[in-house]
């Protein structure tokens, strides 16, 4: 076959398989097979010099004719096929505005957390300071600095969580309190919130880990008539104006003298009624006048400063407020329960 008649009907086969390609892909194969290294187009460039002088000249400009006009048949195949896709695209990827909108989910406190916060608020009222103590503590913090003797059950394993010689998993956060009077002289007036950890075996009312929250006061002529004031005050704030509170002679080994103090039942008012177990009274935390042996601990002289302190469970509290029954729905995960909590 004649070069040129060749090097034309290479242009029109290329130009019908540029116009057929579906793709990008297949567009790139067409460009490799007639303008590639290897190319048919390539090779008839190639082959120029075994042409006859007399065609020479005719033949290359033909060549380069065809191979320009195929590869502006490429470009713009090329231009078309990418506008088709990028609007495949788009369609795949609107958003159809006419749709309603998708709400997200707005979550809440934990009754826990929503309880200590309520607990920290009066008590920051008052002029407390909330201060935190690290979960892992020093058995001297949690216990010999609070005049809690050897003996003392609480001490024993099968009670308290050892890590390693010499620390423990707090077993209240009191420690907090030791650690603020070591750092300062008096006045001292802060809270300690954080959770604890003891080896109770998990019930209605007792759970492994649990929040609480100490408190502790100390000025050179602190009284029990300030410790009753400011918890009474405490006690009206979270249950209520009309709650009635009383204070029971009990045993601290870091306060002395101890009491647990009471509220009238938040059901029967001080009916009677099975929550307070016919009493009229509810237990809701200990207090009582800081140890002689705790200040001396500190470096505090006992025989000039004198304070108070107390310490409660949120938990509890929050199962009286909100009237739970069982500790153990607090940290089940159900979101039935949880949602009711959600403000």
């Amino acid at each position: 076959m004649d070069p040129s008649d060749e090097a034309r009907q290479l242009e029109n086969t290329a130009k019908e398989e540029v116009l057929s390609a579906k793709s990008l892909e297949d567009l790139e194969a067409v460009r490799v097979k007639y303008l590639g290294r290897k190319g048919l187009l390539t090779g008839l460039l190639r082959k120029l010099g075994e042409a006859k002088p007399e065609e020479r000249k005719e033949l290359g400009k033909l060549l380069n004719v065809a191979k320009s006009a195929l590869t502006a048949d490429i470009d713009a195949r090329k231009a078309a096929l990418k506008g088709a896709r990028d609007e495949r695209s788009l369609l795949e990827e609107s958003l159809d505005i006419t749709l309603p909108g998708r709400t997200s989910a707005i979550g809440g406190l934990h009754p826990t957390i929503k309880m200590m916060r309520e607990i920290m608020e009066v008590f920051l009222g008052m002029g407390f300071t909330s201060v935190e103590g690290p979960e892992i503590e020093t058995e001297y913090n949690n216990f010999d600095a609070l005049n809690t003797p050897d003996w003392h059950p609480s001490r024993d394993e099968q009670d308290s969580f050892y890590v390693a010689d010499g620390f423990v998993l707090r077993t209240h956060t009191s420690p907090g309190q030791i650690r603020v009077m070591k750092s300062q002289p008096p006045p001292v007036r802060v809270i300690v919130p954080g959770r604890c950890h003891r080896r109770d075996t998990p019930d209605a009312s007792h759970v492994i880990s649990f929040y609480q929250v100490e408190g502790l006061y100390v000025d050179y002529e602190v009284s029990m008539a300030d410790l009753k004031g400011t918890l009474a005050a405490f006690a009206r704030e979270i249950f209520g104006t009309e709650t009635r509170v009383r204070f029971r002679p009990h045993f601290f080994p870091f306060t002395e003298p101890s009491a647990e103090l009471d509220i009238s039942c938040l059901v029967c008012g001080g009916g009677g009624c099975r929550l307070c177990k016919d009493s009229g009274w509810v237990e809701v935390l200990g207090c009582g006048m800081v140890h002689p042996s705790v200040f001396r601990h500190v470096g505090y002289d006992p025989r000039g400063v004198t304070g108070f302190a107390f310490g409660m469970g949120v938990e509890r509290l929050a199962m009286l407020k909100y009237g739970i029954e069982n500790m153990k729905v607090l940290y089940d995960n159900d979101l039935r329960f949880l949602r009711q909590f959600r403000t």
